[in-house]
């Protein structure tokens, strides 16, 4: 079964956040069992072509590509996805305009307003017309919500057609309440629980990005009714058992 109908079918899935554009990390991540790896562009210094050679080692791998944009904007997402990205996280979607806009802007016409391009996704030019046809049925579109005002807009967002998901940003999101990192704050509880009320109203699939690399944290996301779940970041898990091994050698 495709990731977006796992996805749309609420059904558990596990990834996690690249930042580090050397291809052997998206390979050592890969193999780890994640369902899915985006490759951050939004905070990071990747370049496109960086992200193109970390979705190809995804790919052959055998786990979905998905790439976190810099922004909301036609050119970076057709760009990602004409990488061989399967889908895209956009960020800061505060309105049901802007969850619209990303959805045109991965989507060909006459769903969306993609402009049409050979490049790897499309096989080099030798299939556009199986990759058209894929577009149309498996591309994923996950938001991210990361501001208040996009709190107060969720009903509107969440009811755009070809939004699969929605993904909560909670440092963008405390941030925004001026609370930054203070995720037990009582602004920031009622925030997740308006989130949460919403997205049992409306139905969509709900993401988390627990950026800690304790599990016992993603665990927690799980039981909560999180189905979309990004575990940790490559240079926390590269750093975090550096420390905790030197740590131990050190007593």
């Amino acid at each position: 079964m495709s990731l977006r109908k796992r996805i749309q079918n609420k059904q558990l899935t596990i990834g996690s956040w690249l930042t580090i554009g050397h291809p052997a990390v998206a390979e050592i991540m890969s193999k780890a069992g994640f369902d899915w790896l985006a490759i951050d562009m939004e905070h990071s210094p990747l370049t496109v072509s960086q992200c193109q050679e970390l979705i190809r080692v995804i790919d052959l791998c055998g786990v979905v590509p998905l790439v976190r944009v810099g922004a909301n904007e036609p050119l970076l997402i057709k760009r990602a996805m004409d990488a061989g990205a399967h889908g895209v996280i956009v960020p800061m979607v505060n309105s049901a305009a802007e969850a619209q806009a990303a959805v045109t802007a991965v989507k060909y016409p006459p769903q969306g307003k993609r402009g049409v391009g050979l490049a790897r996704a499309q096989g080099y030019g030798t299939a556009f017309q199986t990759y058209q046809s894929w577009n149309k049925k498996e591309s994923i579109v996950i938001v991210q919500i990361e501001d208040i005002r996009a709190v107060e807009n969720l009903e509107k967002i969440f009811s755009v057609d070809g939004v699969d998901a929605f993904m909560v940003g909670p440092y963008d999101l405390s941030a925004s309440l001026g609370i930054s990192g203070q995720f037990g704050h009582p602004k920031m509880l009622s925030a997740m629980a308006k989130i949460k009320e919403m997205a049992k109203k409306t139905g969509v699939p709900a993401g988390y990005h627990v950026v800690s690399s304790d599990p016992r944290l993603v665990k927690k996301k799980i039981k909560e009714g999180y189905t979309f779940v990004a575990f940790g970041v490559d240079f926390l898990f590269l750093g975090n058992n550096c420390r905790e091994g030197l740590k131990c050698l050190k007593k």
